[in-house]
C-alpha cells in the first residue's frame, strides 16, 4: 500500500459520523452520541461531510427509500450500520471502525482485495453470524421500491426523499450487521466565537447549508431535466415571486427525531407548512423523556430524583439542539456532555459546579440573545388556548425566553437530584409539559408551528423549531389510563 493508502486508512481511525435517529429510538440516540464523544470522533452535520451512517432504531420497510437516498449521498468508501438498542452500541461502532480502516485504500488496492475475496468465497460472513456487504447500488434492490416514509395515520403519508437521513442493516442482540461503500475524510467541528461574526455562520447554515438537507422530492413542482420548477405566488408584499414546494427532514442533523416540514417559500420567506411525522413502531416503549413520571402513572415507584434527573438531561438535550442549530457548537458539545453524565448517574456535588457554570456562559451571552430573540414569538395566552403547557407555556415569549425557561428548569432540578421521595402517581408533568392532558404536549407544540413560521425567514426558521423542539414519541397511543393519546 503506497502512501496515499496509509493515510486514509489512518484517517478511518476517527471517522466522521452521521447519525439518524427514528422515533422510538431516543435512548439509542444518545448512547450514539455519548460513544462517538468518548471516541474523539468528529460529527457530520451532512451526508457529503459523513464515513459512518448511524441507523439508531429499526426502519419499517417503507422506510428504505429515503434512507437509501441518504446512503447514496455518502461519500466512498463509507459503511452504514443499524442499531436497535443502546446496549449494542460500542460494539456496533468498534466493528465499522475497523471495516471502514480495512476498505480505506486506494481503488486499485480495493478491486485487488474484492477479487481475493471472492477466490476465497462469499464476501462479509462473520463469526457472529452478522454480514457485511461492498457499497455497490445493486445490492440493495430491495430498498429501491418507491414506498414513501411511514407517517401517522392522522396526518398522511410524507413524500419519500425527506431530508437527508439514511441507513439500513440491522444490529440485533447477538450481530451485528452493516454494509461497505467507499469513503471521506473526517470533518471537523465549527467553533464559533461568541460574537456577532458567528451569524454568518448562521445564516450559511441555516439557509444555504440546510437546503441540501431539503430532500430531492420535488414532485409537486414538476421536473424540467432533473431540476424543480417553481410556481409563482403572491408574497407578503404582494409581489409575484417564484414559490419553492421544500420538504424538510425526517434525517437533519440537530433536527427533533422523526419531523417532517413541507415548506413553501417564496424567497427565503416562509409562506406556508405542512406538519407531519413518522409514525412511531407498534409496541414502542414509554417516551424515553417522559418515562419517569409515567412508570410512576403506572403504580411504579420513581425517586423525585430520577425525575429531575431526566428532565435536567431532556433540556440539556433540547438546549444543545438549538445552541448547535444557531452555530454554537462548542457549548451545544457542553450541553450534550453534561447530558451523559446526568444519565450516567453523576452525583450532585459532582456535576453542579460544571453545570452551573456551563448555564451561566449560555444566560450572559449578549450575542445568542441578539441571535434568537424575537423569533418565534408565542404568548401565554395564545399558548393556552393552542394547548400548550409546559416550559412553552411558561415561557411566554419568543425562542430565546424558552431557551432561558429550560435553563432556569436545570439550575432548580440540580437541586433535587438526590431526593429519594417517591413521585406521587397524580404528578404527570414531562420535561414538555403535562402528560396527562387532552392531547400530548408534543402533538401542541405541532400544532401551534404553522403559526409561528410562516412569515419567518428560512435559516429562522429552523431556530423556531428547535426551541419547541417536539418529542415525536410522545404521539404513540398512551401506555396507561389517565395520560393523553395521541
Amino acid at each position: 500500500m503506497d502512501l496515499r493508502g496509509l493515510l486514509r486508512r489512518a484517517a478511518m481511525q476517527r471517522p466522521a459520523v452521521l447519525a439518524v435517529t427514528l422515533p422510538g429510538a431516543t435512548d439509542v440516540r444518545v448512547a450514539v452520541e455519548a460513544e462517538v464523544r468518548r471516541q474523539g470522533w468528529p460529527v457530520a452535520g451532512a451526508p457529503a461531510d459523513a464515513d459512518l451512517l448511524v441507523v439508531c432504531g429499526s426502519p419499517e420497510p417503507g422506510e428504505a427509500e429515503w434512507l437509501e437516498d441518504i446512503k447514496r449521498s455518502m461519500p466512498e468508501p463509507a459503511v452504514r450500520i443499524v442499531v436497535h438498542e443502546a446496549g449494542q452500541v460500542v460494539r456496533a461502532l468498534d466493528r465499522a471502525r475497523r471495516d471502514l480502516t480495512d476498505r480505506a485504500v486506494i481503488p486499485g488496492e480495493a478491486d485487488a482485495d474484492d477479487q481475493r475475496e471472492a477466490a476465497r468465497g462469499e464476501p462479509g460472513d462473520d463469526a457472529h453470524g452478522g454480514r457485511h456487504e461492498r457499497g455497490d447500488d445493486h445490492r440493495h434492490d430491495a430498498h429501491h421500491g418507491g414506498s414513501p416514509p411511514r407517517a401517522s395515520a392522522d396526518q398522511g403519508d410524507p413524500n419519500h426523499s425527506m431530508g437527508h437521513a439514511h441507513g439500513d442493516h440491522a444490529v440485533h442482540s447477538g450481530h451485528e450487521g452493516y454494509e461497505g461503500h467507499e469513503g471521506h475524510k473526517g470533518h471537523e467541528i465549527h467553533q464559533p466565537d461568541d460574537h456577532a461574526a458567528h451569524m454568518d455562520h448562521v445564516d450559511h447554515q441555516g439557509h444555504a447549508g440546510h437546503m441540501e438537507h431539503m430532500g430531492h422530492d420535488m414532485h409537486a413542482m414538476g421536473e424540467v431535466a432533473g431540476l424543480p420548477m417553481a410556481e409563482r405566488g403572491d408574497d407578503r408584499d404582494e409581489l409575484r415571486l417564484d414559490q419553492l414546494h421544500v420538504p424538510i427532514g425526517p434525517g437533519l442533523a440537530d433536527w427533533p427525531t422523526g419531523l417532517i416540514l413541507r415548506l413553501t417559500l417564496q424567497g427565503d420567506v416562509v409562506q406556508g407548512i405542512d406538519v407531519d411525522h413518522l409514525s412511531v413502531p407498534p409496541g414502542h416503549r414509554l417516551p424515553f423523556w417522559g418515562e419517569p413520571w409515567l412508570r410512576a402513572a403506572q403504580g411504579e415507584e420513581v425517586a423525585r430524583g430520577s425525575a429531575a434527573r431526566r428532565r435536567c438531561a431532556a433540556h440539556l438535550d433540547s438546549a444543545g439542539r438549538l445552541l448547535a442549530v444557531v452555530g454554537w457548537d462548542d457549548a451545544a458539545a457542553r450541553c450534550r456532555r453534561l447530558r451523559d453524565e446526568l444519565l450516567s448517574g453523576a452525583s450532585r456535588e459532582r456535576i453542579s459546579g460544571d453545570l452551573r457554570e456551563a448555564l451561566r456562559r449560555v444566560e450572559r451571552s449578549r450575542t445568542l440573545r441578539w441571535s434568537i430573540a424575537g423569533l418565534g414569538e408565542l404568548p401565554s395566552s395564545r399558548a393556552r388556548a393552542a394547548g400548550v403547557t409546559g416550559p412553552a407555556l411558561a415561557a411566554d415569549g419568543d425562542a430565546y425566553d424558552r431557551l432561558l425557561m429550560w435553563l432556569g428548569e436545570i439550575g432548580r432540578g440540580i437541586e433535587w437530584l438526590d431526593d429519594e421521595r417517591p413521585l406521587t402517581p397524580d404528578e404527570l408533568t414531562g420535561p414538555r409539559g403535562r402528560l396527562d392532558g387532552a392531547q400530548p404536549p408534543s402533538r401542541a407544540l405541532l400544532g401551534i408551528l404553522p403559526e409561528l413560521l410562516t412569515g419567518a425567514e428560512f435559516a429562522c426558521a429552523r431556530i423556531i423549531v428547535a426551541s419547541l423542539d417536539p418529542d415525536i414519541e410522545e404521539l404513540a397511543p398512551a401506555p396507561l389510563s389517565g395520560a393523553a393519546h395521541a
